[in-house]
């Protein structure tokens, strides 16, 4: 009974993982872990128009340069990643 529900767990967490490539994992690095952190925020920004504009106003640009901006950094937005170590 027990190994059926660590199976069930194990494939509800897999599920949840491919649909949601955010959540995360084990083995996840802190830069990455931050990377999807910044391009969720700089997602929800670009995706809702009165956050958008808000920006807009407050920084004095049109709403189509902060969304090309906000699209922009989403690229690397935590800069480059990190040198990997040889081992």
């Amino acid at each position: 009974m027990s190994s059926e529900l660590r199976y069930t767990a194990n494939t509800q967490l897999e599920h949840l993982h491919a649909r949601y490539t955010g959540t995360g994992h084990a083995d996840m690095s802190k830069y990455d872990w931050l990377t999807h952190q910044h391009r969720d925020t700089l997602s929800s920004i670009v995706g809702h128009p009165t956050l958008t504009s808000y920006l807009a106003i407050a920084d004095g640009e049109a709403t189509g340069r902060i969304k090309f901006e906000m699209t922009e950094r989403m690229l690397q937005p935590c800069g480059p990643p990190p040198a990997k170590d040889e081992d």
